[in-house]
């Protein structure tokens, strides 16, 4: 089974701000989106007894990573460098876990989520790109 999330494969910073773009997610909303993926995450490690041990004590504040808090760039693109953080742990440790079906509805739940991120970016566009390079560090 192929997953499609913005943090599965090579992706990267960059990758993750242009699904940001792409489906025209403002700042607040991508905070949203995140704290998806992270209410996501904490549930299954909670679930986890071993997981629990080894990783509930990065789940105790918010949000997850070594990356948390460091916007690298000038336009408030934090929240695609902190779910970089966060999908690396996504696709490496909790994706395998689950069985196919458990991915497919996954997916199912994450594509409705989408969803309903892109009526409300619809109801409150984000503004325009500035001038400055996009990616330029601070």
């Amino acid at each position: 089974m192929t997953i499609h999330f913005p943090f599965s494969g090579r992706a990267d910073r960059v990758s993750v701000y242009a699904f940001f773009e792409r489906h025209g997610l403002s700042f607040p909303l991508q905070e949203k989106y995140y704290r998806w993926w992270y209410d996501w995450a904490k549930q299954q490690v909670r679930s986890d007894p071993d997981l629990k041990a080894a990783k509930g004590p990065e789940f105790e504040r918010f949000p997850y990573g070594q990356h948390a808090f460091h916007d690298f760039h000038l336009h408030q693109y934090g929240w695609a460098t902190s779910l970089v953080d966060l999908g690396g742990f996504i696709n490496g440790t909790l994706l395998p876990r689950l069985s196919s079906d458990e991915l497919h509805r996954l997916e199912e739940e994450h594509a409705a989520f989408l969803a309903e991120l892109k009526r409300e970016a619809s109801a409150a566009p984000r503004p325009p790109a500035p001038e400055v390079g996009r990616y330029r560090h601070t």
